[in-house]
């Protein structure tokens, strides 16, 4: 076996036994590296905190997010709807006084109808404030219907181009002629009845440093490839490994977009 095999091996066996919860990716800290978008979510959200004193986080996975959001307003509520991560969250975020409801999550945006998805938040009408999502599938007309009028939606969104070429160079299915993406939302909830307040959209790249590393981040997030084994891509993933080893990085584009909604007084 030469070295270059040996190593290879050795990150998949590593990446492989690592266990994975609510939405922590410590593991991959300084071997996975994304470039940042020019927005900050967590500065947008917490800035939006003074005088606000009812707040609704959507899909808040693991707490981990949220909870970095601290101090956070007087009444804040969380959903989660991955069962495994209800009472992780519920761990993290009690010691903030914050609620968390198990509460089904919503399909795919680009999936959602007109109108769908009313009453799928156990929340009464004008509930809250703001309502804050980050990375997870809504429907547009129940959070209006739960905001004030007033209150704004504020989301960042992965989009449907995110990491597709690293799904070329396994040769999995590319989803990058998927709707997901800026022009849909807005739309979307414009017919909602939102006025958009803020919109951006970027395709800022991430750099896998090892091969373990696209192992452990395509276990982590199994939707970007869901047939991924390292047994079905092992040779496509022997390949990446030698591209690491001669430059350094694989470095994929990613797609992400932020908007801002408000709920119109009237």
């Amino acid at each position: 076996m030469t070295p270059s095999e040996a190593a290879f091996e050795r990150h998949l066996t590593e990446a492989s036994r690592q266990p994975f919860s609510g939405w922590d990716f410590s593991y991959l800290r300084g071997r996975m590296l994304e470039d940042r978008p020019t927005w900050d979510y967590a500065e947008q959200a917490r800035r939006r905190f003074p005088g606000v004193a009812t707040l609704l986080d959507l899909g808040t996975g693991g707490g981990e997010v949220l909870a970095g959001l601290a101090p956070l307003p007087p009444r804040t509520i969380a959903t989660e709807g991955y069962a495994p991560n209800v009472e992780i969250a519920r761990h993290c975020l009690a010691p903030l006084g914050v609620e968390v409801a198990a509460v089904e999550g919503a399909p795919d945006n680009i999936e959602i109808a007109p109108g769908a998805g009313i009453g799928s938040l156990p929340f009464p009408d004008q509930s809250f404030s703001l309502v804050i999502n980050r990375h997870e599938s809504y429907y547009p007309v129940e959070v209006h219907r739960v905001l004030a009028p007033g209150g704004m939606f504020l989301t960042q969104q992965v989009g449907g181009a995110h990491h597709q070429a690293l799904n070329r160079l396994l040769g999995a299915s590319d989803k990058a002629g998927t709707a997901w993406n800026l022009d849909f939302a807005a739309a979307q909830l414009a017919a909602a009845g939102f006025q958009i307040s803020d919109q951006r959209e970027e395709f800022p790249e991430t750099a896998f440093l090892d091969i373990g590393a696209v192992v452990y981040y395509l276990k982590a997030v199994p939707w970007q490839v869901p047939d991924f084994t390292v047994a079905r891509y092992r040779d496509r993933l022997f390949t990446l490994h030698a591209r690491i080893e001669a430059e350094g990085s694989l470095r994929i584009p990613g797609h992400l977009f932020y908007l801002e909604a408000i709920r119109p007084l009237a």
